[in-house]
């Protein structure tokens, strides 16, 4: 066994000199190290003079002359243990970023370490680590990458950490003072890293206080890359989901996903709508858990006065754009919204029940925009369509075309419906909150109920009776309400008086037939009493001054009048 130098420059000298005198002579080998599927042969001498580890199996081995040695467990297999072997040789051989890391771990595992051997394998390695690869971002990152198959020795070294340090440094120093362009170069180089890793990089930077922006920046790319069928393709048209739910590439893109949406900051809106709308539907597809659906959902809630009708169709339609999505999802959305606007409006002293800021506006005509484009969807329900339009306050639409627009597109895809099911589409609208273009449009649509049609005319009716035609003279929706509910109970009091009447008109009838039935068995000669003859005797039994006189202009109003009921004579005929 040889004995260790103490001379740095003799000892590679000597190394270098005897590896080329091996070479040369070509002395036979006395040890197959056995690498995985790979065989080395090499000498004992030139293995023992750096590795403590190999020096320890040959002085503790049971057998007289070792010959074979397993180090299949030796980080980075085959490769890195050729670059040993020739360290041990004294043979040259190029360190780089990409396996710098692989030596390191190497060189642990064989205990190549200073201690042993001066200017070791170790020593190297770290020399290389501190000077080259880390004093740079994408030095870091490309060391950090190798480590993902070096764990946890990697970990144990600090190797690691050190990385994840220098990487987060130099990120936020970029993202706050870029010197390359673009100036978002640093979160492609930080994407190529594993989601554990990457996370870590991004709690980091959380905690050296990097700007909410920087990390979503970060974020979104990371996304867009490990995600990009799923996440880039914005059109409804285009990929065809072949691959099955519970496939591997779907388990690990789900897993993948839920670990993003952890990351996201605190910041709410830090990250634009049509990305969270994009990552949402990936969710919805992926049957990602319910935490992180929910996660997204109250992200986009919050800022949802920016959402356009595109955003919303992301998430109503798969990525073929063939099939509806539930709809659940967007009714959360929009109702988390509404609760918002309401507990904005308490709190500034406002109606709760009448919200009607500028944000909600805004929603207010986005979905009524989006029901418009879901209405010709066949197996869109009356309910789901409702469920949405309702959710929107009634205070927020102040003209409600749009939403007659997306009911008259309903009711053209949905030809089938009865009168019953086309008042329930029609039931969330107000038809006297319609321009007059549109009313004119919906006296002339044979698609809406009549009872839609009718409010239409009735309105038009009332402003030509009021006498002008500007709208701005004429009374609002909720007078027109009131008004037109008088004149409906005026109408039912005047049908149920219609009933009457024709009911008293049959009885009449009936009493006629009856007296004509008596009289049948009177002589010929008697003549048969006509109709007008009948009702006068009828009106005369109703007369209530029958048994008084007619004639009452004489009667003084000062004078006393008894009103005592008379007492019944017997008149007799003696």
């Amino acid at each position: 066994m040889a004995t260790p130098l103490r001379s740095n420059s003799r000892l590679s000298t000597a190394m270098e000199r005897t590896g080329q005198w091996v070479f040369s002579q070509e002395i036979p080998t006395d040890v197959i190290v056995e690498v995985g599927e790979a065989n080395f042969n090499l000498h004992k001498f030139m293995l023992v003079a750096k590795s403590n580890y190999i020096r320890k199996l040959i002085m503790e081995t049971n057998e007289a002359d070792l010959t074979r040695i397993n180090l299949s467990e030796i980080p980075g297999g085959p490769e890195i243990f050729e670059k040993a072997a020739k360290f041990c040789y004294g043979v040259n051989f190029e360190i780089t970023v990409h396996n710098v890391a692989a030596l390191r771990c190497a060189a642990e595992y064989l205990q190549m370490t200073d201690k042993y051997c001066d200017n070791n394998l170790a020593g190297r390695t770290e020399d290389f680590l501190s000077q080259v690869a880390l004093s740079s971002l994408s030095g870091a990152v490309v060391v950090l990458k190798s480590c993902e198959d070096l764990l946890p020795m990697a970990e144990e070294l600090k190797i690691v950490q050190r990385c994840i340090d220098v990487a987060s440094a130099r990120a936020c120093n970029e993202a706050s003072f870029p010197c390359r362009t673009p100036p978002n170069w640093w979160t492609e180089e930080l994407s190529i890293l594993d989601v554990e890793l990457f996370g870590r990089i991004i709690g980091a930077m959380k905690q050296r206080g990097a700007k909410p922006l920087t990390i979503a920046t970060a974020l979104i790319t990371y996304a867009e890359r490990w995600l990009r069928d799923l996440v880039r393709d914005h059109s409804g048209n285009g990929i065809k989901c072949s691959e099955p739910i519970d496939s591997d590439l779907r388990i690990q893109q789900r897993e993948l996903l839920e670990s993003i949406v952890q990351l996201l900051p605190a910041e709410k809106a830090a990250f634009p709508i049509h990305f969270l709308c994009c990552l949402l539907r990936c969710a919805i597809f992926l049957k990602a858990s319910s935490a992180c659906k929910n996660e997204v959902e109250k992200r986009i809630s919050l800022i949802l006065e920016h959402v356009t009708v595109d955003d919303l169709l992301v998430l109503s339609f798969t990525y073929d754009g063939e099939r509806l999505f539930d709809l659940d999802s967007v009714r959360r959305i929009i109702s988390g919204f509404v609760e918002k606007e309401k507990s904005m409006a308490v709190f500034n002293g406002g109606d709760f029940r009448e919200v009607s800021s500028s944000a909600m506006q805004r929603v207010a005509k986005t979905v009524d925009a989006y029901l418009a484009e879901i209405a010709t969807v066949v197996e869109l329900s009356i309910s789901k369509f409702n469920g949405i339009a309702n959710l929107v306050p009634k205070g927020s639409r102040k003209v409600e075309d749009d939403l007659y627009r997306a009911i008259d597109i309903y009711l053209k895809s949905h030809p089938n419906l009865d009168e019953i099911e086309r008042e329930k589409v029609c039931s969330s609208m107000d038809p006297l909150k319609v321009s007059y273009e549109a009313r004119v449009h919906a006296s002339q649509n044979k698609r809406l109920p009549v009872q839609i049609v009718l409010h239409a005319l009735y309105y038009d009716q009332l402003k030509l009776r009021s006498g002008g035609a500007d709208d701005r003279n004429q009374p609002d929706a909720v007078t027109t309400r009131n008004q037109l509910q008088a004149d409906v109970s005026l109408v039912k009091e005047n049908e149920a008086l219609r009933t009457e009447l024709l009911k008293m008109k049959m009885y009449i009838s009936d009493m006629q037939k009856n007296n004509q039935t008596g009289t049948s068995s009177k002589s010929i000669g008697t003549r048969k009493p006509t109709f007008f003859s009948s009702m006068s005797k009828t009106l005369g039994k109703l007369n209530p001054f029958r048994h008084g006189s007619k004639d009452t202009s004489h009667i003084d109003d000062n004078l006393g009048v008894d009103v005592t009921k008379p007492r019944r004579r017997r008149f007799s005929i003696s």
